[in-house]
Formats: structure tokens, sequence, C-alpha cells
């Protein structure tokens, strides 16, 4: 089925917010420009539209010659964009601060230089207290035009704190930028093969981690660069799987926004900061803390006075829902996770859709393991061929192979005996194909295929007190331990093994790693990505 036809004037509408599509009628009145009523009938005509259908706008804008369509788009898409300018800038700082340098610009054009100088100075007050560096090193560059056009008995004084600053400023964008880049590095390997999956994957990232690593001072940091260092510490040591230390560095990033001044200046980072310092709590088991912070993650929707643009409602949304399940995933209380997944299901859908291709690939995931934990494993298996089906299958070699393992395991549960040599043999190809074949698979594998008919109980059970057996010796393994993250086996044979439902199971463990770790304790345990 071919995808809609889509459109960028139309995608940009349809992410307004009613209170801003109010403001742009507003601001067009105001405008009075030549072909005001065009281009607001225009918007109103996209607006109303399910999905794009630019011959229908053609059939009903009787108001416009031959060809006149795309102009018209092309001047309303920068109205709205001027528009959406003036709504939002009262709410971000830094739109706010980049509108003063305009100013002095201005004023620096006419000569009027003090005047000029006195906006700058306000600019990177502003621009010093958020911490974007970006925005103060424009800022000294125009000073640096304006202490040329004046004279005073401070010039020289002057002149040399403003050259102290351009190079204290430019040094802190160098290290951003070495850490980011890095950030970046570790990243597209990581979106390739998820965690390090041997010793040869844990030299060749640490090798490039510490070797290009600049060595710096943290205490003489600023918050902007500490941020971005913290950062790539945690996705480092997430990817090695060094969780301990990950949550270490995860808390001093959400350390950093003491002040609430820079929680609103930097809302992105710190939602970004608090959902990894959530992924390193839910994979340690520090359930007391894991639900204090997702308390915070929900307040910032609340907070007075901010603004919360698409991009923020995305995040906020993202996360709410992914700790959402990781704590129902901690509790073992699979079946609330699948009551309110169907309450949410509509909505769900939409949001995915929204999603980036990694998000997706794990919001995928962590749905159908929720339905496995619940013994739904019909619908797990849908969720599941949508990771398998994808195109993305060079992302994240990992989830497409567990959720393969993940299929076996629901086909066996629905009873599939007649296709699951099949799978088990496509399955092997594919690990092997990858290079992702570790003992846990091969034990699983052999464990499937040789399965003795069903009837035949006490065999059966036999062969489930064997893989378990074979399996938990991996779990102190590193390379092999990451399979657990991905999904409780042990738990899931345990319930095969003593007849229970592997909800229960599950639940009962995490109900006693609760009890243990308390309010503050931090230890490794089993939790579904």
């Amino acid at each position: 089925m071919p995808k809609p036809r889509s459109d960028k004037l139309f995608q940009l509408i349809k992410s307004m917010k009613p209170s801003e599509k109010r403001y742009f009628k507003l601001w067009a009145q105001g405008e009075k420009s030549k072909g005001h009523p065009k281009y607001v009938q225009l918007f109103d005509e996209i607006d109303r539209q399910e999905t794009y259908d630019e011959k229908a706008l053609e059939a009903q804008a009787d108001y416009l010659t031959k060809g006149q369509l795309s102009n018209l788009k092309a001047s309303l898409y920068k109205k709205i964009l001027a528009a959406l300018k003036w709504y939002n800038v009262a709410g971000n700082p830094d739109m706010q601060i980049r509108e003063l340098v305009d100013h002095a610009q201005l004023l620096f054009d006419r000569s009027l230089y003090r005047q000029c100088d006195e906006l700058l100075n306000k600019a990177l007050g502003m621009a010093q207290k958020t911490g974007n560096l970006e925005l103060q090193l424009v800022i000294l560059k125009w000073k640096k035009k304006v202490i040329n056009q004046t004279t005073g008995r401070n010039n020289m004084q002057h002149t040399d704190a403003i050259i102290r600053q351009v190079q204290e400023v430019t040094q802190r964008i160098t290290n951003i930028n070495r850490f980011t880049n890095l950030q970046l590095q570790l990243n597209a390997l990581y979106l390739k093969t998820g965690y390090i999956r041997n010793e040869a994957d844990y030299n060749y990232v640490t090798h490039i981690f510490y070797s290009n690593l600049p060595e710096v001072k943290e205490e003489d940091l600023s918050l902007s660069e500490k941020s971005s260092l913290y950062a790539l510490y945690i996705d480092f040591y997430f990817f090695i799987q060094d969780f301990a230390s990950g949550y270490r560095y995860a808390k001093k990033w959400v350390n950093l926004f003491t002040d609430k001044a820079l929680v609103y200046s930097n809302l992105e980072t710190y939602i970004r900061a608090l959902n990894s310092l959530m992924i390193a709590q839910a994979r340690l088991n520090a359930y007391h803390e894991f639900v204090a912070t997702k308390r915070i993650l929900r307040s910032l929707r609340h907070l007075p006075a901010i603004q919360i643009n698409e991009n923020i409602n995305l995040k906020l949304f993202k996360y709410t829902y992914v700790h959402e399940f990781n704590g129902l995933f901690m509790k073992g209380d699979f079946s609330h996770g699948v009551r309110l997944m169907e309450k949410i299901k509509p909505r769900m859908n939409e949001f995915i859709a929204r999603l980036d291709d990694h998000s997706r690939l794990i919001m995928y995931y962590k749905i159908a393991c929720l339905y496995v934990g619940d013994s739904n494993f019909a619908e797990a298996l849908s969720w599941l061929n949508r990771i398998i089906n994808t195109e993305q299958s060079a992302m994240r070699e990992d989830i497409h192979g567990f959720s393969r393992m993940l299929r076996l395991i629901c086909h066996y549960e629905l009873g599939h005996t007649d296709i699951l040599d099949y799978h088990v043999r496509a399955t092997y190809r594919f690990l092997l194909k990858r290079q992702t074949l570790h003992r846990y698979h091969r034990y699983i594998l052999n464990f499937l295929k040789n399965l003795p008919p069903r009837g035949q109980d006490v065999a059966i059970i036999r062969q489930f007190e064997k893989l378990r057996q074979q399996l938990i010796p991996l779990e102190s393994n590193p390379y092999e331990k990451r399979a657990f993250i991905y999904f409780d086996i042990i738990s899931w044979l345990e319930a095969k093994i003593q007849g229970r439902p592997v909800q229960e199971v599950i639940r009962d463990k995490a109900m006693q790693r609760i009890r243990q770790t308390g309010s503050t304790a931090v230890q490794a345990g089993h939790i579904a990505i």
C-alpha cells in the first residue's frame, strides 16, 4: 500500500497547537499584507485536511490562478514561521537573546554604539545564565566590533577582558564538540549492535572512548561542558553494561539542575538527564528511587509558565510511557500494564508513528514483553512481527535477534509445533549471519529443537530443568549476561517447571528484590528493556 503524500506546509500546520493557530490568524489580520485573505484561506483549507491532498486544494482554490498555489504555499510557510517566532519568543530564552543581538545590530548600523553595547551586555548576561556558549561567542564578536568604534579610558582593559572571554568560550565550545563528537561515534555503534557482545567489542569500544576522551579537569568545566561530558560517560557505561557507573554520572547530570531557572532554560537537556537516571535505576532495580524520579518527570508538565513545544511534548510522552512500562516490569505487574496498554492503544499507535526508528523498535519490544509477561502470546507475537518485518533490520541487531528468540517462545506457548522447527532454523541462520550467536542462543535453540512432543510431561519438565541449569551460570558471564536484560527466560522456565503463570514467578522475585534494595541500594537484576 503506497504511503500517502505529505507536504512540509501540511506537516507544519498540523504541528501547531490550537492557541498557535488562533495567534497566527490574529497576527495575519494585523499584518494586512497583500494577498492576506488568500493565504489565510489556504491555511484553513489545509488545516481541515486529514491527509495532504494537493489536487483537492487546487480544485477548491478558485481564488487562485493556475500555477499560483506553489508560490502561495511558500509564502504561507514563511508567514507561519514568522508568527510562531513572535508567539514563542516570550518563553524561549535563546530566542530572546537572539532578538537582543538583532536589535543591537540595528543600533550598530545607526552608529548608536553605546546603546548597542548596552544591549549586548544584557544579552551576554542572559547567555551566561543559560550556559549557551555559542550565543556568547556571537555576542562577544559583536562586542569586538563595537569596541573598535568607541574610545575611552578603559579601552585597553575592556579589550583584554573581551579577548580572554573569547578564548575561554572558544575552548569550552571545543571541549563540548569533542565530547559530542565522541558520543555520536559511540551512538552510531550502539544503534547497530546494541550492548557489547564479546571481549572484542569491549576492547574496541573502550579503545575508541579513552583514546578520544579529552584530558580535562571536571571542576574547571562550565555547566554546558559538564552536561556534555556526563552524557558521554553515561552512553559509554551503558554501552559496556556498567550500569552502576552510568548511574553515578546520571545522578551528577541531574544534580546540575538545582536552579529552577536552569530547568526552564535547558528543559530538553534536563528531561534527557532524568531519562538516563531512570534507565540506570531500572537496570539496577533501585525501585524506590525510580518512582521518585518518575514523579519529578511527570511534574514537569505542570511547572508554572513553562512552554511545552511539540519537541518537548513528544519527549515527555515517550519517556513517561517508557518508564511507566519499566516500573511495571520492575514489579512484575504485567496485567496492569496490559490494561493500561489496551486503554491507550489508539493513542499509542498515533504516538509510535511519530517516533524515530530506534525508539519505535524499543517501544515494540517493550510492548511485546508486556504481553508475554501477561501470557498473552498471540498479541505479543503481533508486536514482535512488527520488529521482525521492519525494513530497519540493520539497526539494533540485538533487538532483532532477541525478538526472534522471543517469537519462538510465543510459537511454542501457542502450540504452533508444525512451524516451530522452521522458525528455529531461520533464527539460527539470522544470528549466525550477524555474528550474534552466543551460548545463550545455542542452548535455547537446541532446547526448542529437541523438545519432546506435547503430552510427555515428565520428559518436557526434565528438558526445562536442563535448560535452566545451563543458563544460570551465564548470568554472571560479562558477555552472556546481556541476554537476560532482554527477557527473563529463567523465570519463564521456572514457571513452566512449577506449573505457574510466568507473571507470578516474576512478581514474587520482583517484590523480594524491592524489599531487599530498600530506598537507596542499587543492585543488578532482570528487566526487559
